[in-house]
């Protein structure tokens, strides 16, 4: 039960840090933003929880942030184009696809991705449940 509290409070640390990131960013967010954000911790923590310790983090980071614009690309097209809530659009970006993704963006969500891969591991450290984290970067 403990282990599942731990990556319940990941997943919530996730949205939330998300959420705050684009509100310094953008200077808003929508709460939709916010929801998918946590969703995505899920499979980037259960991931990290499989992969061994050395794997590169790099690579851990790419896989993350592809993952991240896999679903901000089916999350767009229902959201913004389905259901028209114009959440985000970045029609105006170089090398966009329909307005829901850019190569701009893979890059800030690798980062953020490998960012919040070390986070995870800290806290999983911090709160009893895992090993001290190590990584090979390349």
């Amino acid at each position: 039960m403990r282990r599942v509290l731990n990556h319940i409070l990941r997943w919530i640390a996730g949205g939330t840090v998300y959420g705050l990131l684009e509100v310094l960013w953008r200077g808003h967010t929508h709460w939709s933003m916010v929801l998918l954000a946590a969703a995505l911790c899920i499979p980037l923590d259960l991931a990290n929880n499989r992969m061994p310790w050395d794997t590169p983090l790099l690579l851990q980071s790419i896989l993350g942030g592809l993952t991240v614009t896999g679903m901000e690309l089916l999350v767009g097209l229902v959201l913004n184009v389905w259901l028209g809530l114009d959440v985000w659009d970045y029609s105006w970006k170089w090398g966009n696809l329909w307005g829901q993704i850019c190569p701009k963006f893979t890059l800030l969500w690798c980062l953020l991705a490998g960012a919040m891969i070390v986070l995870f591991d800290w806290m999983d450290y911090w709160l009893g449940g895992g090993e001290r984290p190590r990584y090979r970067l390349i």
